[in-house]
């Protein structure tokens, strides 16, 4: 591992607002998987929240460029306004695990976060379940999630998996599973 990178935070959402998760779909965003060239607009995106775990932008390339089939970038008149990145868990590869989602301020309160998951979802038709984690302070992110366990028609679990004590740094919040599944797929 790069020594600059440092570890990949686990935080799985920007605390988007409670009306960040309507089910609309917005015409006027594209949506697609990331290239390599986009790694460092969702680094800025990450960035300018102010509320993710930060990594170097190192990581945000990295995650474009290997788990873009696994991940998905918004666009609005052609800019980058928002990120989901994830992967398939190499132990369970039916299962996704998001890593990160990021809005832009500008698009918050829009359905960006919610949209990313839908449409990330509807392209990986081999996964039946969804992890992410999120710490307990953090009520948009289990808000997000539970709103996308149920237009799933799936039930959401939530356990203890990486604990205070884990981190090597002071200060980060206990980060809580939640398993979302098995996913229901419209027919």
């Amino acid at each position: 591992m790069d020594p600059d990178m440092g570890p990949l935070t686990t935080h799985s959402a920007d605390h988007p607002s409670t009306s960040d998760q309507t089910t609309g779909r917005r015409s006027d965003l594209e949506i697609r998987p990331p290239a390599l060239e986009d790694g460092a607009a969702m680094w800025r995106i990450a960035r300018d929240t102010g509320t993710l775990d930060l990594n170097t932008s190192y990581a945000y390339l990295l995650m474009a460029h290997d788990f873009g089939a696994t991940s998905r970038l918004a666009l609005s008149d052609g800019a980058p306004v928002g990120f989901v990145l994830g992967y398939r868990r190499p132990s369970a590869p039916e299962t996704l695990f998001v890593w990160q989602i990021g809005v832009d301020s500008s698009q918050r309160g829009k359905g960006v976060a919610g949209q990313l998951l839908d449409d990330l979802l509807a392209g990986l038709p081999e996964v039946t379940a969804l992890e992410t984690t999120i710490t307990e302070d953090n009520t948009a992110s289990q808000r997000l999630f539970a709103s996308f366990a149920q237009r799933h028609g799936a039930r959401e679990d939530v356990r203890e998996l990486i604990t205070e004590g884990h981190f090597p740094d002071p200060g980060h919040g206990a980060e809580l599973l939640h398993v979302i599944g098995p996913l229901r797929r419209e027919t």
